[in-house]
């Protein structure tokens, strides 16, 4: 039998490789699939987003009313208004609120962030006892804002749970303040701003707790150990290993309660009673609410609006591009 040695080679596509005209066919069937799974997410998107954005900037540029918001045609004079230091129908300069949420966000953050921390350390060391206290810490979080809002409102009002007792136990002069209702103050030296602060930390330190203990999960144990037997103490370890490795931790849970802390609205307003400006603790939300809604300034809410979401956005790129960096491989 004789082989023809310098005969070509058939090439077999299933067993070599496709022909062009197959992966080209097997790409369009992947483009159809992903276009498919992603179509409907996507148009969703679109229409709850994007759609109240655009139709909200539009509705910036014109000082209507609820049931005719492109009435009249004003150009940047709702922006120029917001800018500006005149204060409209009694409420709080724009930038008033402003400062109340960077002051929420900073205090968020210094008070949050060392009880969860150190909760977080207890928690991860075995003691009886500690999936209850888990359960206890997180269930909070579960809880919606507006039920917890409720909760306290009833709680701290001139004839709640919190004042009777205090008036049992003797203590009649802290049994009258006005928890949620010091008009005299506003900022850090109001008694109804640090109560607002109590409940936002009673209510969001479980997710902090969570999101830290899964950080500690995932630091291993050798090194630990490995700074026992080099006769480091237990703070020391904490200090020098546990904290710096936790840090991509904090600094997503940093993020998620800085751009939370722009956005509260329903916390601020059950709380005071659907009208946080008496008490100095309006929101830039809360702010956009009584101005777009309760004042029929549906035009110069929504430019309240699209300042909010510049801000905000802002600060989640600033954020991002200087903080994040170095957990997303941007940065050393």
């Amino acid at each position: 039998m004789s082989v023809e040695l310098d005969a070509p080679l058939a090439v077999d596509s299933t067993a070599g490789g496709a022909s062009p005209s197959l992966r080209k066919s097997r790409r369009k069937v992947r483009w159809y699939e992903v276009a498919g799974f992603t179509a409907p997410a996507l148009l969703i998107y679109i229409a709850f987003v994007f759609v109240p954005i655009g139709f909200s900037l539009v509705m910036a540029f014109f000082d209507g009313n609820r049931l005719q918001p492109f009435n009249n045609f004003v150009g940047f004079d709702n922006f120029a208004e917001i800018f500006s230091g005149r204060r409209i129908f009694g409420m709080p300069f724009f930038w008033d609120t402003v400062r109340n949420n960077f002051l929420i966000a900073a205090l968020s953050l210094l008070i949050q962030g060392p009880l969860a921390i150190g909760a977080a350390l207890l928690l991860n060391r075995k003691f009886r006892g500690r999936a209850l206290v888990r359960v206890l810490i997180f269930v909070p979080y579960v809880l919606s804002e507006v039920i917890t809002a409720v909760i306290f409102q009833m709680l701290l009002n001139p004839n709640g749970f919190v004042s009777i007792w205090m008036r049992r136990l003797g203590l009649g002069r802290w049994a009258d303040t006005m928890w949620l209702a010091d008009a005299g103050n506003s900022g850090l030296g109001s008694i109804t701003f640090w109560t607002v602060m109590f409940v936002l930390t009673w209510k969001y330190i479980g997710l902090a707790v969570i999101l830290f203990m899964a950080g500690l999960a995932g630091i291993p144990e050798e090194l630990t150990e490995a700074a026992s037997i080099d006769g480091a103490g237990w703070w020391k370890t904490q200090f020098k290993i546990t904290l710096p490795l936790l840090g991509p931790t904090v600094r997503i849970w940093a993020f998620l309660s800085i751009i939370g802390s722009f956005q509260l609205f329903d916390m601020v307003w059950i709380l005071t009673r659907q009208n946080p400006t008496i008490v100095g603790m309006d929101t830039m939300a809360t702010y956009m609410v009584q101005m777009g809604m309760n004042r029929n300034r549906v035009g110069y809410g929504s430019a309240i609006a699209v300042v909010l979401f510049l801000i905000t956005f802002t600060i989640a790129i600033l954020y991002q591009r200087f903080v994040l960096r170095r957990d997303t491989g941007g940065g050393k």
